[in-house]
């Protein structure tokens, strides 16, 4: 199974997307709060983008949102007819250019194949800003070995991040939605480059 283009579209028009959790993860709301309003924010992989929409209501505006699939992008410039074109992405993470201030992980690694970690590590530290932070959400549990999600543990996480990246915080997730309680991690890490 190839986990491209093709793939990804093919889910949303079946409506197989079961990582859609129909609005902004808590967790990553929470962490955003206190941030500058004019801070550079990546959502990488982002689907439907909720966290998107609800940073923009919130008054954050410099969002770039990626997805390898154009129809969560057009899903969420239809919710926000305002946000701009060319903050939308419609591309591979790993072609991308840029510095950003955060970065918002929220089930786009887990929908990586597995083998594709190191580099998704490597590019996370390419985007990030001297001072800037990736955050989100990790399953930490077992999941498919075949198909997205791929699981893991917080031990493996910490491994493959702390290739290029310093881990600052991985730890239960508190803020996790009902159906993932206790089987998530929220971790905060920096660029080693």
């Amino acid at each position: 199974m190839e986990l491209n283009r093709q793939y990804w579209t093919d889910r949303y028009l079946k409506g197989e997307t079961g990582w859609d959790i129909g609005y902004a993860s808590p967790a990553l709301i929470a962490y955003m709060e206190d941030k500058s309003r004019d801070a550079s924010i990546l959502i990488p992989g982002a689907g439907n983008a909720y966290e998107a929409e609800k940073l923009w209501e919130m008054g954050f505006h410099n969002i770039t949102v990626v997805d390898i699939s154009e129809i969560p992008l057009r899903n969420l410039k239809k919710r926000i007819p305002d946000f701009p074109e060319e903050q939308l992405l419609h591309e591979d993470f790993f072609n991308l250019s840029g510095k950003y201030d955060f970065i918002l992980e929220q089930t786009f690694f887990c929908a990586l194949n597995p083998e594709l970690r190191e580099a998704y590590t490597k590019k996370m530290a390419d985007l990030l800003n001297p001072k800037g932070e990736l955050a989100g959400l990790l399953f930490d549990a077992p999941m498919n070995t075949d198909k997205p999600p791929f699981g893991g543990t917080a031990n493996e996480y910490r491994q493959v991040l702390g290739k290029h990246l310093h881990v600052g915080h991985m730890e239960k997730c508190e803020q996790s939605i009902p159906p993932r309680a206790g089987k998530e991690v929220f971790f905060r890490a920096t660029s080693l480059l």
